[in-house]
């Protein structure tokens, strides 16, 4: 427990963690007070994401603010549970406590929101509760007393709307008070009653005790639940009907993909030109030494020929975050659960499956907010089949080389796109297929039932969806700067051994050529040479490094979708059916070696991981065997 009028430690900047439930609009208002001021790892010893930020305050000075994951209580059920738990009580190991909270709800949900406050005023740190998204509840009728309320809980209370930055200063003056060291102390005699953590009480009885406490508190307060919001009530007839909410889904889903060919067009071609114009001069500037080899056709063609793709990611990053923050997310989930719950999965899978689109790591992890372990276990299992982002740069270069630019459904949807949304349907097929045998044999169990509340509909804020697509750019080129980066130094070392008296041996006789001769009987029945085998090895580290791996092999500067001189090439030692075959190798296998260590870890052993690693290669080089047969 913390001393409530202990003083500051003044040789640190005070620790301030930002706790709510999820959907409360927590993160809005994180992004609200740090602004570009933040950053994202990992909290020590799990694989649960941390966001801290400094926030400049009034008087000139700043402190640090910690965004704890969205919970719904610290029974521990889930990891996130526990690390939130751990975080507050200053039990994480490299983790200091927070001197004070910011403690932040939805005020349209009051009753079941406060069922968080009281294990939060246990810990005896000085609160500010938010009630949050106070303009939809005065818009819809609702109404608490605010006074009333903080007597009650021995609080203050102050009222926001996140998305519009209505009353964020009011929590800076808050902010401000803790960093001067003088914060609005709990009062000492808390009139809400505490449930002992050691009592011998069911955990159903002690939740039903908790349930009435934060009834008679919202009843003293006044609180007058809002109206349902007529807006969201007319769309979800809409976005929810039987025929019509399917059908708009997918016309959704073909607008992201469309998108993906068209509106990055332009930015790629922008940074082609700058990687290229900055590889010539470099090729002018510097002397013919091994130095301008390795930068040049190492570093240059290696993660250049990646960060051009940076574009077409970032829009599919852009979707995502307009529909989670739109409110159609969720619905999408109740869409999806009416087709999950046959293959044995609960709509609460759509979420983590959805999520794989962008990353399966961050999905699987997610995935943490499913009870049943079985369905657990059969989420993460197949969450690796969804399309990820690293995908994207090895489909949008065979598709460029190999699948003409033609409209397929008029000026809706060109045949590019179309061989785009069929990858990703494939991967759609083999997740609910494997699902499916999963919940029949190693996994089997009755499909637990599935309940969601559906939030209102709101615009997303342009902040917050432009601070997401910084966050998620600063981890992709990092991800190139660490990862790919090494790989592609790697590579170009190789070629250049065993030396030869004119110097570099020829590609194919390099000790990358020769483990690519290894490694081709295994591949030839795709109709793949040895280059491609090294291009798949390489791709065990991340997917998208296959790109940069044949630009070094080929000696291409920029190898990316639009480079003419890497598709020739490609062209002429790759047939169509081979790259079909390729391309369904990778909307099948497990190429990507950090989805396999979040794997182990989340299931608790090797088991799980080497299974699905196997299960997942094999079905890559049937597809691939089966593709090339078909179309050779």
């Amino acid at each position: 427990m913390h001393d409530s009028q202990a003083v500051l430690d003044t040789t640190l900047a005070p620790l301030v963690a930002l706790v709510g439930p999820p959907n409360s609009g927590k993160t809005t208002l994180f992004n609200q007070l740090t602004g570009l001021r933040q950053k994202v790892a990992n909290y020590p010893g799990v694989t649960v994401e941390k966001h801290v930020g400094k926030v400049g305050l009034k008087d000139g000075r700043e402190l640090d603010l910690v965004d704890l994951p969205g919970v719904h209580g610290f029974s521990a059920r889930t990891l996130d549970e526990r690390v939130t738990r751990d975080v507050l009580e200053g039990k994480l190991e490299g983790m200091r406590a927070p001197d004070a909270l910011v403690l932040i709800v939805d005020s349209t949900r009051l009753e079941n929101q406060l069922m968080l406050v009281e294990p939060v005023l246990e810990l005896e740190l000085p609160t500010l509760l938010v009630l949050n998204m106070s303009d939809e509840l005065d818009e819809r009728g609702g109404a608490v007393d605010d006074e009333a309320l903080a007597r009650r809980l021995g609080v203050d209370i102050v009222r926001t709307s996140a998305r519009t930055g209505v009353g964020v200063s009011a929590v800076l003056d808050y902010l401000t008070a803790v960093q001067a060291g003088d914060p609005a102390a709990p009062y000492k005699e808390r009139t809400l009653t505490n449930v002992p953590r050691s009592v011998s009480l069911p955990v159903v009885d002690a939740f039903a005790h908790r349930r009435k406490l934060v009834r008679d508190i919202v009843d003293e307060a006044g609180f007058v639940p809002p109206g349902p919001s007529k807006l969201s009530e007319r769309l979800d007839s809409v976005f929810l009907h039987r025929l019509f909410g399917p059908l708009i889904f997918l016309a959704v889903v073909i607008l992201v993909f469309q998108s993906i060919f068209t509106w990055a067009v332009p930015l790629m071609d922008g940074i082609e030109w700058m990687i290229e114009s900055s590889g010539t001069w470099l090729v002018t500037t510097l002397p013919d030494t091994w130095f301008r080899s390795l930068l040049v056709d190492g570093v240059w063609a290696g993660v250049g020929s990646v960060i051009v793709f940076l574009p077409q990611i970032l829009i599919l990053f852009l979707f995502l975050g307009i529909l989670e923050d739109s409110g159609y997310m969720a619905r999408a989930a109740v869409i999806a659960d009416r087709s999950m719950y046959r293959v044995g999965l609960q709509g609460r899978a759509f979420l983590p499956l959805l999520s794989g689109y962008a990353c399966a790591v961050p999905a699987i992890l997610a995935a943490r907010t499913i009870d049943d372990e079985r369905d657990r276990l059969a989420t993460i299992f197949v969450t690796p089949f969804m399309t990820c982002s690293a995908r994207l740069p090895v489909y949008a270069l065979l598709i460029a080389a190999f699948i003409p630019d033609e409209p397929l459904l008029g000026p809706f949807m060109g045949l590019r796109a179309g061989v785009l949304l069929g990858l990703y349907g494939l991967g759609i097929v083999a997740a609910v297929g494997t699902a499916f045998l999963l919940k029949r044999t190693l996994l089997k169990a009755r499909p637990a039932s599935f309940l969601m509340e559906l939030p209102p509909y709101r615009i997303p804020s342009l902040r917050t969806l432009a601070l997401r697509l910084l966050d998620r750019s600063k981890i992709f080129l990092k991800r190139a700067g660490r990862i790919i980066f090494t790989v592609t130094v790697v590579l170009w070392a190789m070629t250049q051994f065993p030396r030869t008296e004119s110097g570099a041996p020829e590609i194919e006789q390099s000790a990358l050529g020769q483990i690519g001769h290894v490694i081709e009987p295994a591949i030839a029945p795709l109709g793949l040479d040895w280059r491609v085998g090294v291009g798949l090895v390489t791709s065990l580290a991340a997917r998208e490094v296959i790109v940069g791996t044949l630009g070094t092999i080929y000696g291409v500067e920029t190898a990316d979708e639009g480079s003419l001189e890497l598709i020739e090439v490609l062209q002429r030692d790759i047939t169509f059916a081979s790259a079909i075959g390729l391309l369904v190798f990778f909307a099948f296998a497990l190429q990507c070696m950090s989805t396999v260590a979040v794997m182990k870890r989340e299931s608790g052993g090797w088991k799980w991981p080497i299974l699905q690693f196997a299960y997942m290669l094999f079905l890559g080089y049937m597809g691939a065997f089966v593709a090339f047969r078909i179309f050779a």
